[in-house]
């Protein structure tokens, strides 16, 4: 299936419809401290409202696209294998945030046509702020954005959700914990925001230069991925198996345009030095 332009806008709407009818009820959820439940272990929380979040998403996708696939972080994949159509849906990318009272979340909604991410959006309740992405460009609450901030990294604001948890257990403890100084020393300032999606969606904007994670899932980056590089900004999959697709690649290092990242200690941190993307 091949998507133009017109296609690729139309598919955005109906991700942003899909966003925004979650977003008054998750507003009234959010800090009326929900209980919370765990998934693969007590770094991985959920709560009732991602789960209701997501069937609604679910309801407003099959209702504009029937018989598409949607994948989602609660439900897993839903439809015909062989749809022309594939959605990446996370309804709260920020669970730990929501969960505690944090303003830093989101609803991430991506299409996939053809084996191509044609269109995302990246809706942020607390602040009514709808990032969305297609073919011919991105825009934040109709605005286009222009991805250019800081051009290295002593002038650079980095977020990174690095180490996490399976950095530290997985590999060389010292080590993780020696490139994260690096990182620490390097830049200006190192954050650690907590949704990979709202993350990308301001490097897109501008608003941080540098966003690294090791450790992501599809429904996690795909619309803030396309927002990035449609903004003008640099995303690089890293990890991922010869030939997939980018937003299957368990890591990324992304940047605002015109970051030197050549000259980046993130090459070092990443292994990007010497070695390919993949």
């Amino acid at each position: 299936m091949n998507v133009d332009v017109p296609a690729s806008r139309e598919l955005a709407a109906i991700a942003e419809l899909a966003a925004r009818t979650t977003g008054g009820e998750l507003r009234t959820a959010f800090r009326s401290r929900p209980e919370v439940d765990v998934k693969s272990d007590f770094h991985d929380p959920v709560t009732e409202h991602d789960r209701a979040a997501e069937e609604t998403i679910r309801e407003v996708l099959a209702e504009h696209t029937p018989g598409s696939v949607v994948v989602g972080e609660e439900g897993g994949a839903r439809g015909d294998s062989a749809a022309e159509i594939r959605w990446y849906v996370d309804p709260i990318d920020g669970t730990a945030n929501f969960a505690v009272g944090l303003p830093f979340w989101c609803v991430s909604i991506a299409a996939v046509a053809g084996g191509e991410l044609v269109a995302g959006a990246v809706y942020d309740p607390v602040r009514d702020d709808m990032f969305t992405a297609t073919l011919d460009g991105a825009t934040c609450n109709g605005e286009p954005l222009r991805s250019r901030g800081a051009t290295h990294d002593a002038t650079a604001v980095a977020a990174t959700s690095y180490p996490s948890p399976h950095d530290l257990a997985g590999g060389d403890r010292d080590e993780t914990l020696r490139r994260f100084g690096l990182m620490v020393d390097a830049f200006a300032t190192v954050r650690r925001p907590g949704s990979a999606a709202l993350t990308l969606a301001h490097i897109a904007a501008g608003w941080t230069d540098v966003a690294y994670d090791s450790s992501i899932n599809a429904w996690d980056i795909a619309a803030a991925m396309l927002l990035v590089r449609q903004a003008g900004g640099t995303y690089l999959p890293l990890g991922g198996r010869p030939g997939g697709h980018d937003w299957d690649a368990p890591g990324y290092l992304a940047c605002v345009g015109g970051f030197d990242l050549a000259g980046s200690v993130m090459t070092e941190i990443t292994g990007l030095a010497g070695a390919g993307t993949r």
